[in-house]
């Protein structure tokens, strides 16, 4: 059997194609950005042109070309895309307009207004699957949020008020199937537009955060995920459907009859790191910001980071903010301030999942961009109080893709054994009991920072009169 699996991961930001063995080792990559969305009236927030269709090509085109006659060697495709976006399609399966944004207004909320071109309603990844297959078939495991599915059986529901409500009738949605299931063949034409061989099985995964998770080893509640990314948030897997509250929500898991538990989470989250970075200029890397933040003492110097660069959606008037200057912290203290910041957000609403969820994780697993930092790891360790491990391979979406085509495959007799075999260790970082005392002390204090900085946002945007000084 060929031992190499095509991995598909579309993010937010770009798409990486990779091509990895049974062992996990990434034997070619590539990847591709997305050009700027395009904002219109009403909240549309749109993907230009066919662009992610076009990245995924472009990417798989320059695998193929690395992996030179080896490309014969790949077994089977996963496929990974953007949760929460929007396609409508016409008969033929083409956009009738450009994707649309999980950011996009229209998302979370139902469908009117139908346009007479619109012959189907799918998700990216439903569309994607189309255009490499040529079915119009899609992983129940990313329906969430406006869609008339059932959450218990993973299926379009049976009650036909749920059509009515999401303004989606039954016969211009996409069938549905199972996370790891077999959509379909590379048709002549994919092949011809990707550089990949005609025939090759593509298998549906799920949502790109339970995937992610799945790549990350998250099997069961022993272990929890803090996805350092774009999007950051922090992740539970279990076999059972369990109530949150308002502690997070939960979300399809990338293996069938698991789910995704998901807290709170922080809305352009690294993306601020890199913005201070590229706000310098002058060729400054995150490694020169990261041995300036390790030398200045836990707590930044009284540096104060809030993080709502992007607003809550419950928040709209809030900002984000760096409080605490004195003339005394440089470069490297707003760095650590920035980092410290993301990381007491996610200790608080990770502890609240925990407490819903009533587990406790002997370790946590850290992914994403954010997971490269050795500070960043250290001080997500002395937070939490338990280990803190890095993977060997960052892109833990595009792995766990590669596991689904994999498993898809018949290369491992089911999933845990596929973990086990492809998901590798590569950093691990223990509290210290001195900076673990300090950290809880200031998260502490951290917790209880929006409940002073609220009122003057909301003054600030008008929403509230302007306070009395000492009231």
């Amino acid at each position: 059997m060929s031992d190499l699996f095509l991995a598909i991961d579309n993010g937010s930001q770009s798409t990486k194609v990779a091509v990895i063995d049974r062992d996990g080792t990434v034997v070619a990559s590539a990847r591709v950005p997305l050009r700027a969305t395009v904002l219109g009236p009403g909240g549309r927030v749109q993907h230009p042109g066919d662009d992610v269709w076009d990245s995924i090509a472009t990417a798989c085109r320059a695998v193929a070309q690395e992996l030179g006659d080896r490309v014969r060697d790949i077994a089977a495709i996963g496929l990974c895309t953007i949760r929460f976006c929007r396609a409508y399609l016409d008969g033929a399966g083409r956009l009738t307009e450009p994707m649309l944004s999980w950011m996009d207004a229209r998302v979370s909320r139902g469908v009117t207004d139908l346009d007479p071109a619109v012959e189907w309603i799918t998700t990216s990844s439903g569309y994607i699957t189309h255009r490499l297959t040529g079915r119009f078939v899609d992983t129940a495991g990313n329906y969430q949020g406006v869609w008339p599915i059932d959450q218990s059986t993973w299926r379009w529901s049976a009650d036909d008020a749920a059509f009515e409500r999401t303004g989606m009738p039954r016969d211009i949605l996409f069938a549905l199937v199972d996370p790891g299931a077999l959509a379909g063949d590379l048709t002549a034409n994919a092949a011809a537009a990707t550089g990949l061989p005609a025939g090759l099985p593509v298998f549906t995964s799920s949502n790109d955060k339970a995937v992610e998770a799945l790549g990350s080893g998250l099997l069961g509640p022993s272990a929890a995920l803090l996805s350092l990314g774009t999007y950051i948030a922090a992740m539970i897997v279990a076999d059972r459907p369990q109530e949150l509250g308002d502690a997070g929500w939960r979300n399809f898991g990338a293996i069938p009859g698991q789910y995704l538990y998901e807290s709170h989470g922080i809305r352009r989250g690294m993306w601020t790191a890199s913005w201070f970075r590229e706000l310098l200029g002058d060729g400054v890397t995150d490694e020169e910001l990261g041995a300036e933040a390790e030398l200045v003492p836990a707590g930044s110097g009284g540096l104060v980071a809030i993080l709502d660069w992007l607003a809550p959606t419950d928040a709209p008037y809030r900002r984000g903010a760096l409080l605490g200057f004195d003339g005394t912290q440089g470069r490297g203290a707003i760095y650590r301030a920035l980092l410290e910041g993301i990381a007491f957000t996610m200790h608080g609403h990770l502890a609240r999942l925990i407490g819903a969820l009533n587990v406790a994780p002997e370790y946590l697993i850290v992914s994403g961009g954010g997971s490269k930092s050795e500070l960043m790891l250290q001080i997500v360790a002395n937070l939490a109080g338990i280990p803190a491990k890095r993977l060997a391979v960052p892109d833990a979406a595009g792995l766990g893709a590669a596991i689904t085509a994999a498993v898809g495959v018949g290369a491992f007799p089911g999933w845990r054994e596929a973990v086990a075999r492809m998901v590798h260790v590569d950093t691990v970082k223990v509290p210290t009991a001195a900076e673990s005392a300090q950290y809880a002390a200031l998260a502490e204090r951290y917790a209880q920072v929006t409940a002073y900085t609220d009122p003057l946002f909301r003054m600030l945007s008008g929403d509230s009169p302007v306070p009395t000084p000492n009231n």
